[in-house]
């Protein structure tokens, strides 16, 4: 798969900007079908920094209740967590 079909979009939320300043990570969203090796290479080719490691989460697609009863459908979803060496960062909003 080629980069652009890994990584969908940056996730840009409270503790995702926390780990990136405290842990040196940075979180995606990334295809369901895509493995942690392909994350990594993906992650190195297109910022150009050095992965050291990859943790992926699952959230599974499931049914919204509303006072007991199903109301709708909430989309699943892959995250993926990853640590960068030390020294390199990816800045998502430079010059803002």
């Amino acid at each position: 798969m080629d980069y652009t079909q890994v990584i969908l979009k940056p996730v840009v939320t409270e503790k995702a900007t926390l780990i990136k300043d405290e842990c040196n990570q940075a979180a995606f969203l990334v295809s369901s079908r895509s493995n942690k090796i392909e994350i990594k290479k993906a992650v190195e080719t297109a910022f150009k920094v050095k992965v050291l490691d990859v943790r992926v989460t699952v959230r599974k697609p499931g049914l919204k209740t509303r006072h007991g009863r199903v109301t709708g459908r909430v989309a699943g979803f892959k995250k993926a967590y990853v640590t960068l060496a030390k020294g390199d960062k990816i800045e998502f909003f430079e010059g803002v």
